[in-house]
């Protein structure tokens, strides 16, 4: 392979200062205030990455209210978000190397605050996207910076631990912003959201422009056939986000653009694929990523982030369905954040090659534990009833993620560095699609189980039977203050007890969730510890036979 081509003369650095490749900044020394500035840029812009989008999820109801959106409508505000964000990270690995990254950056979040100020004046459903879209293009870039920028503040002899912080920074995102959102909401409506998340942008602007990263090593990176394959697999990606986000929503056999955007999907992806497996400087390493290793550790990724919306869906869903509101779920979300920062922290601390397979196996255990404790839900379950389970839970979200990271990276650079690009893709996608493939599968096994649970209960209210009669007639004299009709009192109270059954069942739809997950992580903990072990054995025989090698030959001299 021919060298690549330098677009700026190298400076003359220490083997110490030397970037770990080209388009990651280098690592001089900084003073002790320096280090702490780098560290808190690094906190401001990878919560900037995910927390106006996070607050528009959390005060979703709100907004569609105050816009006039359907459900369908605000969804779309969601998935423009995710449609940018899965495909701007096929460009940010080789934009960075032949650009820097702080540029990506710069373009992202002026777009982004642009777009937010505009939309503070252009309250259209058509502005609110090009808001959430201009959001995934900078988070694309953000959460990259925000892990540079935490290298800096930390060392170069701290570089793991550092990675690890900086990628659990755009995880405290969503719990702050359910934590934020009734104070900032108190002040005034969604334009206030909007102010504050224009407000972040331009602050991490500001940061970025001022407290630079030091120089990398700029090469000449990108050529004509990579935009095609951006375009292809790109478009492929945001359609398989549109469908998972809105299978649910608008159910999966009934909107027909549902199964042609599938199809298209597929044509796009096997289109860009095909392209790059015959290519001579390939963006992606097809081969590499079809490998079983390879193939086996995104089963892994997924699998992880899949399993996590237990909490995401499942607890805080059930919850929601309740009627519960921001002010109630707070406590809820100080757990989890409490949860993720000892994750976090711990994983950071703790980690050294020994132990990352164990923090990943310690991450299942826990969402185990977790689902079982609250597999047993009832109506009278309450947020405070559930802090220890999504505390274990956000635990194992903030435990295995630099672990899993960290064990793709040295998977990918046994190969070159040129096969980082193949893996951010592969990492990205599966985190992303797992993340909304829980909601999805889980959603609809939800629907299922609802309605045989309704149908079920149903049939158990045999209106003859004392009990159901006593209850029927409660809920009627309920409205006997407000309703003179007897006929209309008992209408009233019959479809009262028909909300009873509906939220009985839904209840037990999510317990059914609750053990699905639960027995799904099970099954994931017995077949990750089988290859652990297989993986030990394998070499354990390798190191025996590289023994004995030598005392044979030893014999036979």
């Amino acid at each position: 392979m021919s060298e690549p081509q330098l677009l700026k003369p190298l400076p003359d650095w220490t083997d110490d200062e030397k970037p770990s490749m080209p388009g990651s900044p280098s690592t001089p020394s900084h003073s002790f205030p320096i280090r702490i500035a780098y560290g808190l840029v690094a906190l401001l812009i990878g919560l900037t990455g995910g927390l106006g989008t996070a607050l528009v999820s959390a005060n979703l109801p709100a907004i569609q209210g105050s816009l006039g959106l359907t459900p369908v409508e605000g969804s779309w505000l969601t998935a423009a978000y995710l449609m940018v964000n899965v495909s701007a990270n096929l460009l940010v690995f080789k934009f960075r190397q032949q650009y820097g990254m702080r540029l990506f950056a710069e373009i992202g979040l002026t777009l982004y605050a642009v777009f937010t100020l505009l939309h503070l004046f252009v309250d259209s459903f058509a502005m609110g996207m090009m808001v959430r879209a201009a959001s995934g293009f900078a988070g694309a870039s953000v959460s990259s910076l925000a892990i540079f920028y935490m290298l800096q503040a930390v060392g170069k002899a701290r570089m793991v631990n550092g990675l690890i912080l900086g990628l659990g920074i755009s995880q405290l995102a969503t719990p702050l912003a359910w934590i934020l959102s009734p104070a900032l909401s108190d002040v005034g409506q969604w334009h206030v959201l909007y102010q504050f998340e224009a407000g972040l942008a331009i602050c991490s602007l500001a940061a970025v422009v001022s407290l630079k990263l030091p120089p990398g090593i700029l090469i000449k990176t990108f050529e004509k056939t990579d935009f095609i394959t951006f375009l292809l697999i790109g478009s492929g990606l945001a359609l398989f986000c549109a469908v998972l986000i809105q299978g649910v929503n608008q159910w999966w056999f009934n909107a027909r653009w549902i199964g042609l955007a599938l199809a298209a999907g597929w044509v796009l992806i096997l289109g860009g694929g095909v392209i790059e497996h015959y290519r001579r400087a390939p963006l992606i390493q097809t081969r590499w990523l079809l490998s079983v290793s390879t193939l086996r550790f995104a089963f892994g990724a997924f699998t992880m982030r899949f399993l996590l919306s237990e909490q995401t869906y499942g607890a805080v869903g059930m919850l929601r369905s309740f009627g519960m509101v921001q002010d109630q779920l707070q406590i809820l979300y100080v757990a989890i954040l409490a949860g993720l920062l000892v994750g976090i922290i711990g994983s950071a601390a703790l980690f050294n090659p020994k132990t990352m397979v164990l923090q990943i196996l310690l991450a299942v255990v826990l969402i185990i534990i977790g689902s079982s404790l609250d597999h047993l839900s009832t109506n009278l379950t309450r947020p405070v009833n559930m802090l220890f389970s999504q505390f274990l839970i956000a635990m194992a979200s903030g435990i295995f993620l630099g672990p899993m990271m960290l064990m793709g990276v040295m998977s990918a650079l046994k190969n070159g560095p040129a096969w980082i690009v193949s893996f951010a893709v592969l990492f990205s996608v599966s985190q992303n699609f797992g993340g909304l493939a829980g909601p999805a599968l889980l959603g609809t096994m939800k629907v299922y189980r609802q309605q045989a649970y309704t149908t079920q209960l149903l049939e158990d209210l045999q209106p003859t039977r004392p009990q159901v009669t006593g209850r029927t007639t409660l809920y009627s004299n309920s409205y006997a203050g407000t309703l003179t009709d007897p006929q209309l009192r008992n209408a009233q109270g019959g479809a009262q007890l028909s909300q009873v059954v509906s939220q009985e069942a839904s209840i037990r739809a999510f317990n059914d969730i609750f053990v699905l997950t639960g027995t799904m992580a099970m099954g994931f903990l017995g077949w990750s510890l089988f290859h652990v072990l297989r993986l030990a054995r394998q070499k354990k025989n390798a190191s025996t036979s590289s023994r004995y090698e030598p005392d044979k030959e030893k014999t036979d001299a």
